[in-house]
């Protein structure tokens, strides 16, 4: 920002009071002893964060009859950002919003500098139009753009065509110091701490698009010229000690790079697809991620199911939802809840996503004829006490699992069904004896995973269709009146749940940003549990239906995924959009 002048200093300070932004008592105060003390008021009243410095900015603005944008609220395209250099962008704090009218507008920090304004035409070669912005807002739009992916950009400046072809010949070329080695460092490195779970790499027809899945939802992140891809792909083949020249097949692999001094797996995709080979990297992060079942989101009446389930020296723990849902996290949080030097605890997983120290894990490798089949055959000769099935494929699996149950052993797995209802029919249709499965099963989870709302945050009260949308679904369950609120909030696991209301129900929404894009930042599950209790073990054997068996487990006090949603909603965890977005297909 430009120096100002004591008078324009006072403008500003009356401008920001006269709209209601500052407590003009508190302001006064400050200004007197600001004044005694023969320091700036806009200064102190900064440093004591009465004011910020996007206000200061947008009442600069309003004063000297400039445009104001504030740069938070909108997304500039990658190609648009390129038209100044980052190093010159940042030198005058300066970045491209778009064109329009033959002219480029530009959001600076200091528009009085004339010099600056003249440096920037005389370089993009065009005539622009001014915009002013504060010094948070342009430096961030310059970190996130120019920042942590500049490397990628510079990278792709020294690769061509010619360095796939010399790769093909001569693995070497593709060393540690080349600019693709560079630009893959920078990608991972950017997605490591965005805490992205995915980086696709995809190839279209006339570019090369990057994208991060970040808290489940996918990210476009920037695009690359079509002809880096050939040696983008080899770098990570040779990483992954996978067929550099073969692009027919799919191919399957794993690396671990280290980001911040943490240690990050990444297992690898690769796939031919019309444009090319798209390739897919998961992140696994054993430090980021929550091993503790309460913090992962499960509470209340779900949470003391399970715990019970698990207290059980025998039977059957299943867990149920997409791919993506957590169900392998959840799995691993309850191995963490039981662990102990007194019991055998063995796992057989495809991959195995997290190493835990203490636990026999074995790798699924089906080309050696270890299946998940053939591997539990094998584990219950190894005297385990608790066995851990990475997901139950197949009916032999499924068999295999039951008879463990059955045995004696305490057995945790995984199917993709989508509710937790949908276990019972599935294990059925699989060749299970509904008199098996009814003596076996403990009980069986149904999970989605949704976005945390950010710390900074706003809330504002529900519509009269969400607050007939939120009664529909949990009016129920909700305290009638105060005198029950504490006792259903201890049940329920949610402090403070409001009493049931035809009004409205105050809810909150985040602050979007760039760190915390939406207003989110991490995830927490949704989840349905229920008890396979004498009643329900009848209707398995009876071949009850999914939606019967959830009809009775409802009466008998199960909170539905859709309902843990909303109560996460009504205690400030996440919002109505993201619970229709992961559960709108469920009741």
């Amino acid at each position: 920002m430009a120096l100002l002048t004591k008078e324009a200093e006072e403008r500003i300070i009356s401008l920001l009071v006269g709209e209601g932004l500052a407590d003009g008592n508190l302001v006064s105060s400050i200004k007197s002893e600001a004044d005694a003390n023969g320091v700036s008021p806009l200064t102190e009243l900064l440093n004591r964060k009465i004011i910020n410095s996007d206000m200061v900015a947008h009442a600069t603005a309003v004063i000297i009859g400039v445009p104001y944008v504030e740069l938070k609220n909108i997304t500039i395209d990658q190609d648009i950002l390129s038209i100044i250099p980052g190093d010159a962008s940042s030198r005058v704090l300066a970045v491209p919003l778009g064109e329009k009218d033959g002219m480029i507008n530009i959001a600076m920090v200091d528009v009085t500098n004339v010099q600056a304004t003249d440096y920037i035409s005389n370089l993009i070669n065009q005539p622009i139009r001014v915009w002013m912005s504060s010094e948070r807002g342009v430096r961030e739009v310059l970190e996130k753009y120019h920042g942590d992916l500049s490397g990628v950009k510079e990278a792709v400046k020294e690769t061509n065509s010619e360095a796939y072809e010399e790769a093909k010949s001569n693995v070497k070329t593709i060393v540690q110091d080349s600019p693709i080695s560079k630009a893959l460092t920078t990608i991972l490195s950017y997605a490591a701490k965005t805490k992205a779970s995915d980086i696709h790499i995809e190839p279209l027809e006339n570019s090369l698009i990057i994208r991060c899945r970040i808290d489940g939802v996918l990210r476009r992140i920037m695009d690359l010229p079509k002809t880096v891809a050939p040696a983008l792909v080899s770098r990570i083949k040779i990483l992954s000690n996978l067929k550099i020249d073969e692009h027919r097949i799919p191919q399957d692999g794993q690396f671990n790079v280290l980001v911040d001094d943490k240690e990050i797996d990444l297992r690898i995709a690769i796939s031919p697809v019309t444009w090319g080979e798209q390739v897919v990297i998961r992140l696994l992060d054993k430090k980021g991620v929550s091993m503790e079942v309460d913090k992962m989101g499960m509470s209340g009446r779900a949470l003391r199911s399970v715990l019970n389930g698990i207290k059980k020296p025998n039977g059957m723990i299943l867990t149920s939802g997409p791919t993506g849902s957590g169900k392998s996290t959840t799995l691993y949080a309850l191995i963490q809840q039981i662990k102990s030097e007194e019991i055998n605890i063995v796992t057989l997983e495809d991959p195995v996503e997290y190493k835990m120290d203490g636990i026999n894990q074995i790798q699924v490798n089906v080309d050696a004829g270890l299946t998940f089949a053939s591997g539990l055959r094998s584990i219950l000769r190894q005297d385990p006490d608790v066995v851990m099935v990475g997901e139950i494929r197949d009916s032999e699996t499924a068999g295999l699992a039951v008879q463990a149950a059955l045995t004696g052993h305490l057995v945790f797995s995984t199917l993709h069904t989508n509710s937790a209802a949908g276990i019972l029919p599935r294990l059925l249709d699989m060749g299970i004896e509904p008199f098996l499965l009814a003596s076996t099963l403990n009980v069986v989870i149904g999970q989605r995973l949704v976005r945390r709302i950010t710390e900074k945050r706003e809330t504002y009260k529900s519509s009269d269709i969400e607050t007939k949308g939120i009664n529909s679904i949990v009016g129920d369950l909700l305290p009638k009146d105060k005198e029950s609120v504490a006792k259903v909030s201890e049940d329920l696991g949610y402090p403070g749940l409001p009493v049931k209301t035809d009004e409205h129900y105050l809810l909150s929404k985040g602050m979007d940003s760039k760190e915390t894009p939406g207003g989110y930042s991490g995830r927490a599950g949704l989840y349905e549990t229920i008890d396979v209790d004498e009643d329900i073990q009848k209707m398995i054997v009876n071949h009850s239906t999914a939606a019967e068996i959830m009809r009775l487990a409802r009466s008998k006090g199960t909170v539905t995924m859709r309902q843990d949603g909303v109560l996460k909603v009504l205690s400030g965890i996440t919002t109505m959009e993201e619970v229709n977005r992961v559960a709108s297909d469920l009741s």
